[in-house]
């Protein structure tokens, strides 16, 4: 089975022994993801460009994204985030779960990590 290692460049990857992406097994694994932003929106948006950007190179979308895991450390704050996840996902939504937790910085608000197709399994 071959395995493909997506990085991103962001500055914990190199600290923490991660990449952003990882394309086996049929999948595409995203790692879990925040935005940069003052809002939980500015934050989801951030973080689904970042994970766009992964799945592109590994030649998939979030269209082919199959399982979708939200972190917050407020799960009132996830409501906020509703249309932005339904104009992301589209006629594609994805199995879903949202969890109430701590982030590695009190900054963030939204962490996502999504598990799609791999292009080479969608055929």
């Amino acid at each position: 089975m071959t395995i493909q290692r997506i990085h991103s460049g962001g500055e914990f990857e190199k600290k923490i022994g991660y990449c952003r992406a990882v394309v086996a097994g049929g999948f595409v694994h995203v790692a879990g993801t925040v935005g940069q932003g003052d809002t939980v929106e500015d934050q989801c948006r951030a973080a689904l460009g970042t994970i766009a950007d992964a799945l592109e190179k590994a030649g998939a979308s979030l269209a082919d994204t199959v399982r979708v895991v939200y972190y917050l450390p407020d799960r009132k704050d996830f409501e906020a985030c509703w249309p932005i996840l339904a104009d992301a996902f589209e006629d594609n939504p994805p199995a879903a779960t949202m969890i109430e937790c701590r982030l590695i910085d009190d900054k963030y608000k939204i962490e996502i990590e999504v598990t799609a197709l791999a292009p080479q399994a969608s055929s």
